[in-house]
């Protein structure tokens, strides 16, 4: 394992688990009790900073990370998010407003059987409330000795320098793999001047640069990747040429696609942590032996100039989702 990273007052191995796909987002729900038996093998592989959310599986993944690691909650950093609302129009309301926030900590805590949750992310902006009202009401969290930590998620440079006028925050996440390189325009520089730890989310690209799609792949009911361009037909192919190369220089160093897409990140900067998903005990090891994975500064540079956000056809997210974050976009 490589040396450990500060996020906020913790120290946290490079390689954390993002819990969203054991309740949402990709499909049908995994088997329970093969998603209980992936979290301890995370804890016992040296996974030390687990990422869940209120609206991941509408309560479901924080009840279920509580139940299932509830006698080795001492061996973990516990993150989880707020700023999502269900209504009986939208079941993913952005909604930031003080009432929303305090309203979405409780119940989180009760489902986690907690008093305290380590880092509480604002999981996106709410364009109807201003950054700092949001952070406010979460400063007034820590206060309470509800929250220790303070993270944004999907924000832009300038909202992250407003949040951190109110109040430090500890960590951004934002999706950030070879193909989606929007944290590169000013997101990394102002968490690099202001001492936030990024956080990668999907770091293999949705599964993409793990080798999940094939020719022709059509998406299962419930999966959220059927909704995002680059998935979708001319785009997949196009992607999909750009992967089998990709996948011809992972074989030529010995290692996996995925462990390839994220050694590019540990390399990239020495200060990210990642948060892959998987409900795969398989790959869940898989993505553990990336720390191996070595990179030289010509390796680097190929891998750069294959898959980025001129290679890549496609936007990351439809406009439904893409309205949602602040994340600054490529001309």
């Amino acid at each position: 394992m490589q040396a450990k990273r500060a996020v906020g007052p913790f120290s946290v191995n490079p390689m954390g688990l993002g819990c969203m796909s054991l309740s949402a987002a990709y499909g049908p729900q995994p088997d329970e009790a093969e998603s209980e038996r992936l979290l301890h093998r995370a804890l016992d592989l040296g996974v030390d900073f687990l990422d869940t959310a209120a609206i991941y599986g509408n309560g479901h993944n924080e009840t279920l990370v509580a139940r299932t690691l509830k006698a080795r909650r001492s061996e973990f950093v516990l993150a989880s998010k707020c700023g999502f609302r269900i209504t009986p129009d939208n079941p993913r309301a952005v909604d930031g407003s003080p009432a929303s926030i305090a309203e979405t900590l409780d119940k989180s805590l009760q489902r986690l059987g907690l008093d305290h949750i380590d880092l509480y992310y604002l999981h996106r902006p709410d364009p109807k409330t201003p950054i700092e009202e949001s952070v406010g009401a979460l400063a007034k969290a820590v206060a309470a000795g509800k929250i220790g930590s303070i993270g944004l998620s999907e924000c832009s440079a300038d909202q992250l320098r407003r949040a951190h006028g109110v109040h430090p925050i500890a960590a951004l996440q934002t999706e950030y793999s070879l193909w989606t390189r929007n944290p590169e325009i000013a997101v990394l520089d102002a968490c690099h001047q202001l001492g936030t730890t990024f956080v990668a989310f999907s770091p293999v690209g949705r599964g993409f640069l793990a080798g999940a799609m094939a020719p022709g792949w059509q998406p299962a009911e419930g999966d959220l990747r059927g909704t995002m361009p680059r998935f979708q037909e001319p785009n997949l192919s196009h992607n999909l040429e750009l992967l089998r190369q990709f996948a011809d220089i992972a074989a030529e160093l010995g290692c996996t696609p995925a462990q390839l897409s994220m050694a590019w990140l540990l390399h990239r900067d020495p200060t990210l942590v990642l948060i892959p998903g998987t409900s795969s005990i398989a790959h869940l090891e898989e993505n553990m032996g990336t720390v191996d994975v070595r990179l030289d500064a010509g390796r680097m540079a190929e891998l750069d100039a294959l898959i980025n956000e001129r290679t890549v056809a496609g936007s990351r997210y439809g406009p439904a989702m893409q309205a949602t974050v602040t994340t600054e976009e490529f001309a």
